[in-house]
């Protein structure tokens, strides 16, 4: 193994680390109840410090594009809290498309509470081979079991949010 205690970025055999980093996150709380598509509300991180590498994503309507082919980890992290009783269950879901039009679930995450007042949170990742950046895309996708599921969002931190590593070649 490579001695790594001097801080060197560990690099692919072709000599190039990560090329591409970027975080998007959910500005405004939401209810959540029936399947449904996070469209707006959405903004790349921008506060205390936070940085990216490379172009970064673009992102329309909730639809998630990459900047170039290769394969990335896509994860979503959402916290969340119950108003009015218990959840039996909130979903995040990371929906994929590689034909620009139909999309399917690639990767869920769930997770209930007892009660009125309580929080949680989900995490759902994938590594995703973008083979054609006009076809390959993403998109997040919640569902509540009822009505007291309220996904957090905050424009000043990390609540609720996506992060795209393009992790090397495809």
């Amino acid at each position: 193994l490579p001695d790594i205690s001097d801080g060197t970025l560990l690099t692919s055999s072709s000599g190039v680390g990560i090329t591409m980093a970027d975080q998007w996150r959910l500005t405004t709380t939401f209810q959540t109840t029936s399947l449904a598509f996070i469209t707006s509300n959405l903004e790349r991180v921008d506060t205390y410090g936070y940085g990216k590498i490379g172009t970064g994503m673009s992102e329309s309507s909730g639809e998630f594009s990459f900047p170039s082919t290769g394969i990335y980890l896509v994860r979503s992290v959402v916290n969340w809290y119950s108003v009015g009783g218990g959840v039996n269950y909130a979903r995040i879901s990371i929906q994929t498309t590689t034909d620009n039009s139909n999309y399917n679930a690639a990767a869920n995450s769930h997770s209930g509470v007892n009660n009125d007042g309580q929080y949680n949170n989900m995490t759902a990742e994938l590594m995703l081979d973008v083979t054609d950046v006009s076809t390959h895309k993403v998109k997040f996708q919640t569902l509540g079991s009822n009505t007291n599921p309220r996904i957090l969002g905050d424009s000043s931190q990390n609540r609720t949010y996506f992060t795209f590593i393009r992790l090397g070649d495809t």
